[in-house]
């Protein structure tokens, strides 16, 4: 079991219970590099240096904030801990929303929350079982590396799951990037054949299907390499020209599969091939019935 991120109390009006917070994710599987000297490939120590001084020590480094350009303001530790809010142990549920309430562009980090010691299970559980028949959500506030966080929790399996909720000053305003895409009519015949796409491309998530194929690549490059093998540069794949593009006949050859997904596909085309035929018949019709008076008379 991996040391806890955080420790402290879970609470719910009167009732209270130890927890302690585990991250539910990890980067120990991440491919990371140092850096190494290009002739003698000993290994770099990056060390503090001052413009003045030159090489410093550590423990003579202090925190400041940058007011305006070389200008600072100078926090010692004790400072920062007095700082600190009274309530840094304790999550308090201040109260239970829908899930689909929260914006998904709010989520940010996902932590397991287990009960921290044998005092407190009774009253995780009943938190536990009283949210889970809910089905609801509870928000609490969390001090987490000197920050305070909106924290969002819900029953997962036998424990529950708390993530750290992005404040509304996190986000960046999307008017900036949406409000300049100008609304445009989109073909009839272009948006069915999308939707039949999607249609077609439907399933269910996996997780196990999507995989980080840079660093798969690069894991068999270090195999390659620490195997003495030569790395021959694989052609690239694209000029960098823009290319003008089919648009319908892109998706034509989007809407394709095998066995029964592609006979479907085939006699979805068809109809869309006989829809134009009949506005153009709409269109001509009163030159028909013209030329047959005529005839007539």
């Amino acid at each position: 079991m991996p040391r806890p991120i955080w420790e402290g109390h879970l609470q719910l009006s009167l009732v209270s219970c130890p927890v302690a917070l585990f991250s539910a994710t990890t980067a120990s599987n991440d491919i990371s590099f140092h850096w190494l000297h290009k002739k003698t490939n000993n290994r770099i120590r990056m060390l503090p240096h001052d413009p003045e001084l030159g090489e410093v020590e550590r423990k003579d480094l202090v925190r400041g904030f940058e007011l305006s350009k070389n200008r600072y303001v100078v926090i010692s530790p004790k400072e920062i801990e007095d700082a600190r809010l009274p309530a840094t142990k304790i999550i308090d549920i201040e109260e239970f929303v829908e899930v689909d309430e929260i914006d998904r562009i709010y989520w940010d980090r996902p932590y397991f929350m287990v009960p921290s010691g044998k005092t407190g299970l009774d009253a995780y559980a009943v938190i536990r079982e009283a949210m889970e028949k809910s089905k609801k959500i509870a928000l609490g506030r969390l001090v987490m590396h000197q920050r305070e966080r909106i924290v969002a929790m819900e029953p997962r399996s036998g424990g529950l799951l708390l993530t750290t909720l992005r404040s509304h000053d996190e986000i960046v305003e999307e008017s900036q990037f949406f409000d300049d895409i100008k609304p445009k009519r989109v073909d009839a015949k272009m948006l069915s054949i999308a939707e039949k796409i999607i249609e077609q491309q439907a399933g269910e998530f996996d997780p196990d299907k999507f995989k980080d194929r840079y660093e798969d690549a690069l894991r068999d490059l270090i195999k390659r390499k620490s195997k003495g093998q030569k790395i021959v540069a694989s052609a690239p794949e694209d000029d960098g020209e823009e290319k003008v593009v089919d648009l319908m006949e892109a998706l034509r050859k989007s809407l394709s599969g095998k066995g029964e997904p592609q006979k479907r596909a085939a006699r979805f085309l068809d109809a869309q091939e006989k829809k134009t035929p009949a506005k153009k018949a709409k269109k001509n019709a009163p030159k028909r019935k013209a030329a047959a008076k005529r005839k007539s008379a």
